[in-house]
């Protein structure tokens, strides 16, 4: 038992030494390492993130629709796009509205938007057929990603998968998100991809899982109430520990679209 120990004791101490322990498990204590990040716009979900999303890694922001996954991303985006830095975003199956992000203020100027294939008109009836449309649309995303994150020099790179079926995504090899998380490592990225549900996220990654949101209304009285946004109730996992009972936050987000 003795030397079983300690040879456990002597790899751990080896991965360590060679920065492969991000994924280790063991009741010894982690090394912690200090991890740039770049602020999420969101106050509440700064706090829960330890200053914001980390850079040179791969997050998510998974819910359903309507849980307000595109505006925390845009307003990430567009934060970083007013302090002059440049951002990107794959829109997988062209579902973005250019009106509701505009309501965060970016500076278009800085903002790459590759528009994917809609599955909204034109798609064939089969289920088999949309589901070719939905790799396809899929599959051209994630080379748009690949392409972006080798050409380098943007702040934070958005890969919006979030109206893929689930079928579709959990077809792809495990090396898929592996290659785009060695594209991004070692740099001042941050990557972020929405979804329906966990998907992928890095080692040092984050993963804020956003639930249905509630109406929020304002007016002094009936005739006059207008829907002013919506209260989203989250959570943010990491992979080096555990959800605490205190990793829950809320954000409001105003009136927009659904996503």
């Amino acid at each position: 038992m003795a030397a079983s120990a300690l040879a456990r004791s002597t790899v751990e101490s080896l991965l360590r030494e060679r920065r492969l322990d991000r994924t280790l498990t063991t009741s010894a204590p982690l090394v912690s390492r200090e991890i740039a990040t770049m602020p999420s716009g969101v106050p509440s979900l700064d706090v829960r993130l330890g200053g914001g999303w980390p850079k040179g890694q791969w997050s998510e922001v998974v819910g359903p629709r309507s849980s307000g996954r595109s505006w925390t991303l845009a307003q990430a985006m567009a934060q970083a796009t007013q302090r002059g830095e440049l951002v990107a975003l794959i829109d997988a199956f062209d579902t973005w509205d250019p009106t509701a992000v505009a309501a965060c203020a970016p500076d278009w100027g800085r903002w790459l938007w590759v528009r994917g294939m809609s599955m909204a008109a034109g798609g064939p009836a089969s289920a088999a057929g949309e589901k070719t449309l939905a790799t396809q649309a899929v599959d051209r995303a994630l080379k748009a990603a690949a392409m972006l994150l080798q050409a380098g020099g943007f702040a934070m790179v958005g890969l919006d998968l979030s109206e893929a079926p689930q079928a579709v995504i959990r077809a792809l090899p495990f090396t898929t998100w592996l290659r785009l998380q060695r594209m991004l490592e070692g740099h001042d990225t941050v990557g972020v991809l929405l979804a329906a549900e966990p998907t992928a996220r890095s080692a040092e990654g984050v993963s804020v899982q956003l639930h249905a949101a509630e109406a929020c209304w304002s007016g002094s009285d009936d005739r006059s109430r207008y829907l002013a946004g919506c209260d989203v109730r989250g959570r943010v996992a990491h992979a080096r520990r555990a959800l605490r009972s205190d990793d829950g936050f809320t954000l409001t987000t105003p009136m927009r679209r659904a996503g």
